[in-house]
């Protein structure tokens, strides 16, 4: 199929999406960001950052190529048959009028991969290796997102005359990433916390999120994204986009009054934290079903993914696992409801005849469901485990207990994300460092830099 044959509006919704798709990485980076202490801030934001390179590089390298190259047995893609993304120039894909440039499929694609890597960072927040995330997201990447992508994604005959085995032989419904990006994501999460350890302090020290406005920008920059992300992977501005659109706004409306309510139950209040986490749970939860539930159906999901979700948090209390940033009560937990849902909610008319239960479909799409989700789970456990433990081994993951006291911030970067020494301005507007005698020379100096002092420690 060549160039002639592209759909122009089309193409241009899907560049959109991809574009939304990407802001996402930065989007995530205010949402973990305000959600570590003051001290790790920009380590944490930094860590979504750099993935966006690593993974970049990796993805037009030779990531698209093993995600939807030709099959090997229906686990990963040929790495060379569009390595540098040749080949991709002077193709279009797509069926019935509906065609974009493969070269405009790839981007879009890469934005996904990016945000698949970046949501791991937040399980380690405040005491891991700059280099060792690096060394980690790299060989991750490679290892597990391009082959789960090609599993989930690859369909036979779209790029490639056989893709992946969960698409194609599972028949597993997995429209926009929870099974190859959220499942994955989250067990990944999962092991390299277990590898890495807790925080100093860990279950009796209060931890809170240093600037909850952050995180509210973050969760608003995401689920604006998130339209791109399940409304672009309809791949035409159609129906099926509409349908997902919709979908995707009601389901995180839902997500975030369920938790509000857990919350509220639960502890005596609603908090912002949790009506951003909410909105994060009822997006992972409805990316896997967003094209074969009804607007009701994701309504439901998004009560599930919201309820489940809080609830889940609690476990890692319990078994003493520093998840810092609920990776995988959100995304793991939210990827498997919301996977496990289309085996309940799937109406026939909109998937095809693969009727979930409640729509009169039986087990059968059901148990589809479960072996893609549990197949990625025990894989990326698995592999992520012997990643982290290579990586331990050889320049060690974590921070030196010095770096982990003061703050990774200043120990892997030599930075601070707040500048609160005192600055005084001129009549012209210059600003001038304040210098502090040795010795406060009254009470009231020696009040401000007490204050000082606390507000310092606080913010830590």
């Amino acid at each position: 199929m060549n160039l002639l044959d592209i759909n122009t509006g089309d193409t241009a919704w899907v560049l959109v999406s991809a574009a939304m798709v990407l802001l996402m990485t930065p989007a995530l980076a205010f949402f973990y960001g305000g959600m570590v202490r003051a001290k790790g801030v920009l380590n944490m934001m930094l860590m979504s950052v750099v993935t966006m390179g690593i993974v970049g590089v990796l993805w037009v390298l030779f990531g698209f190529s093993m995600a939807f190259g030709e099959s090997w047995h229906g686990l990963v893609g040929n790495p060379l048959q569009f390595a540098g993304l040749r080949g991709t120039f002077d193709i279009a894909v797509g069926a019935d009028g509906h065609q974009i440039p493969l070269l405009v499929f790839a981007g879009f694609q890469a934005a996904f991969a990016i945000i698949a890597v970046a949501l791991v960072s937040g399980a380690v927040a405040d005491r891991m290796k700059f280099g060792a995330w690096i060394a980690f997201a790299t060989a991750w990447a490679v290892l597990c997102y391009f082959p789960a992508a090609h599993w989930v994604f690859a369909f036979d005959g779209y790029v490639a005359e056989h893709g992946g085995w969960i698409a194609n032989t599972v028949k597993a419904f997995d429209f926009a990433g929870g099974t190859a990006i959220h499942i994955n994501a989250g067990a990944a999460a999962l092991a390299l916390a277990l590898v890495v350890g807790p925080r100093v302090g860990f279950g009796s020290t209060p931890m809170r999120p240093h600037n909850l406005t952050l995180v509210m920008l973050g969760a608003g920059l995401l689920w604006f994204g998130w339209f791109g992300f399940n409304a672009g992977s309809a791949l035409s501005a159609g129906p099926l986009a509409g349908l997902a659109w919709v979908n995707t706004l009601v389901a995180a409306a839902a997500a975030m009054l369920a938790w509000l309510a857990v919350e509220r139950i639960r502890d005596g209040h609603a908090t912002s934290l949790g009506a951003a986490s909410g909105i994060v749970a009822g997006l992972v939860g409805i990316t896997p079903a967003c094209a074969v539930v009804t607007p009701m159906g994701a309504i439901a999901v998004g009560v599930l993914a919201g309820a489940a979700c809080a609830c889940a948090l609690e476990l890692k209390y319990r078994f003493g696992v520093d998840d810092s940033l609920d990776v995988v009560g959100v995304h793991l937990v939210g990827g498997l409801v919301g996977t496990l849902a289309v085996g309940l909610f799937a109406d026939g008319v909109l998937s095809g005849g693969s009727a979930g239960l409640f729509y009169g479909g039986g087990l059968e799409q059901l148990g589809r469901q479960a072996i893609g989700a549990f197949a990625v789970l025990a894989y990326s456990l698995v592999v992520s485990l012997v990643i982290a433990k290579l990586i331990d081994m050889t320049i060690g993951l974590r921070v030196d207990g010095r770096s982990e006291a003061t703050g990774i911030d200043l120990g892997e970067h030599a930075e601070t994300g707040y500048d609160l020494s005192k600055v005084q301005y001129s009549s012209y507007g210059v600003a001038k460092s304040l210098v502090l005698p040795a010795s406060p020379a009254s009470p009231v100096d020696a009040t401000n830099l007490s204050n000082t002092a606390a507000d310092l420690e606080a913010t830590r």
